[in-house]
C-alpha cells in the first residue's frame, strides 16, 4: 500500500523574519519532505525569503542536496482583504555524496 504524500505547511516570511532562522526551517522541511513552500507579501518579505532560500541551499549542500526554487504569484486572504503574495516552491534538483568535512591540519613545529 502506498502512503499518501504528506502535506507541507507553507513557511510564511515577513520583512522582520531572520533569514537564518527561516533558512533553518526550510532546510528542516526539505530534509523531512523533500520539498517546501515559502510565502512572502511585500518587497521586504520577498527579500528575506530569497536570502533564506540561498542560505538553506548552502545548509542542504552539506547533506548532498542541490535545491532550486520557482517563484509564483498567489492570491491570499488576510483579514478579509485579498493580497498578492509571492510563493516560492523549493525542490531538489539533484542529490550527490557530499565531501567529508575538512579537518584542521595539525600544527607543525614551525607553526608554533
Amino acid at each position: 500500500m502506498l502512503n499518501a504524500p504528506s502535506v507541507v505547511e507553507t513557511i510564511k516570511v515577513s520583512a522582520k523574519s531572520r533569514s537564518t532562522a527561516v533558512a533553518g526551517a526550510i532546510a528542516g522541511v526539505m530534509r523531512e519532505h523533500r520539498h517546501a513552500e515559502v510565502q512572502a507579501i511585500g518587497a521586504g518579505a520577498v527579500n528575506q525569503a530569497i536570502k533564506a532560500i540561498a542560505i538553506a541551499r548552502g545548509y542542504l549542500r552539506n547533506d548532498g542536496m542541490d535545491v532550486w526554487c520557482a517563484p509564483t504569484f498567489v492570491e491570499v486572504d488576510i483579514g478579509g482583504e485579498e493580497r498578492t503574495a509571492v510563493r516560492f516552491l523549493v525542490d531538489i534538483r539533484s542529490t550527490f555524496t557530499p565531501p567529508p568535512p575538512e579537518t584542521p591540519a595539525e600544527p607543525t613545529p614551525t607553526d608554533l
